[in-house]
């Protein structure tokens, strides 16, 4: 009902902005609704306090620089162990397969070129440069979550150097037990085929395993990173918010992007030769970024949780004042 000095139309803003309010006053009351809220307003504005964005230019670049050297690496050690070169080919095949092909593509070609060239064997010093510089990334992955954590790096010099050259190991052998893999899988196909006709025209779900495979070798990799590059330790259970929000954000944004790609960008016309390095860093940004949202979903987590809360009230009640307050002197305690 209205009032004679206000119309209905001037009326009917106060009832929608009053509706509105109500609505939601009612989301509020949804179990978990309100800190999932919560934990996602901390989380964006953490990832620019932190310096995010700056942070992920640093883990692109960081990373293109050690994807050559650690591949070939790889390269190395393979021909060193087995005497075959192709399973650095084919360990760089498996990598690039959850990449979009316009991006995967021109990286995969120079890097193929790379290793089909001379080398004169692994135990040299340009090894041990590509080694360094792959540890490098490393150290950008520790930087990066670090300071998405909000914690101080408490480990040495040396014991950070021995971590970074353990991952690119364990990296290495990882690639490598792929490429076998790979290599062997066919071979192990045909022989269930021979034990179970039935699976003859089943190509697609031996396809399918090798994705599953990569998707678990790079579940895993993540893992580790969570666990053990920032400066302090987290409970496996509070990490894995982030790492599942990871893995599904990498999915969506590689899938949105090969669209992207496919229907809409031109790099070509744009930066000619440099088109396709162009496209990786692209690319690589968008993946660094999400990674980063992953290390501060957990941080807002773990800052919203009832834990956190009851500490900060309990150590609100204990804080003393700064000046304790003076006594009363004689002439004001008298009435």
């Amino acid at each position: 009902m209205t009032t004679k000095d206000q119309s209905p139309t001037e009326y009917q803003p106060l009832l929608l902005g009053n509706g509105f309010r109500r609505l939601l006053d009612q989301l509020g009351r949804v179990p978990g609704l309100r800190r999932t809220v919560r934990v996602i307003g901390i989380m964006i504005s953490r990832l620019s306090k932190d310096d995010g964005w700056a942070m992920a230019s640093h883990l692109t670049l960081s990373a293109l620089m050690a994807l050559f050297p650690f591949l070939i690496f790889v390269a190395g050690m393979a021909s060193l162990f087995f005497g075959d070169a192709h399973l650095a080919q084919e360990s760089v095949e498996l990598i690039f397969q959850t990449w979009p092909p316009d991006v995967a593509g021109p990286i995969q070609r120079e890097i193929i070129n790379v290793l089909s060239g001379p080398r004169t064997g692994v135990i040299t010093i340009s090894v041990l440069i590509t080694l360094y510089l792959a540890m490098n990334g490393v150290e950008a992955v520790r930087a990066a979550l670090t300071r998405a954590y909000g914690s101080e790096q408490q480990r040495t010099f040396l014991m950070t150097k021995l971590q970074s050259l353990g991952f690119v190991l364990l990296g290495t052998i990882a690639c490598i037990a792929l490429a076998l893999l790979g290599v062997l899988g066919p071979l192990i196909f045909e022989l269930v085929v021979r034990w179970f006709p039935d699976l003859e025209g089943q190509g697609g779900l031996f396809t399918f395993f090798r994705y599953m495979i990569v998707g678990t070798l790079l579940t895993a990799v993540l893992t580790a990173a969570h666990l053990w590059l920032p400066g302090r330790r987290w409970q496996g259970i509070r990490i894995w918010p982030g790492i599942i929000a990871t893995l599904l954000l990498w999915w969506l944004a590689t899938v949105a992007f090969a669209a992207y790609l496919k229907g809409f960008a031109n790099y070509v016309s744009t930066y000619a030769g440099l088109a396709g390095i162009v496209t990786a860093l692209f690319y690589l940004y968008i993946m660094s970024v999400i990674l980063l949202i992953g290390a501060e979903l957990n941080a807002a987590i773990s800052r919203t949780s009832p834990r956190a809360s009851r500490g900060r009230t309990l150590k609100k009640k204990k804080r003393l004042p700064l000046i304790p307050p003076r006594p009363p002197s004689a002439e004001e305690a008298l009435p």
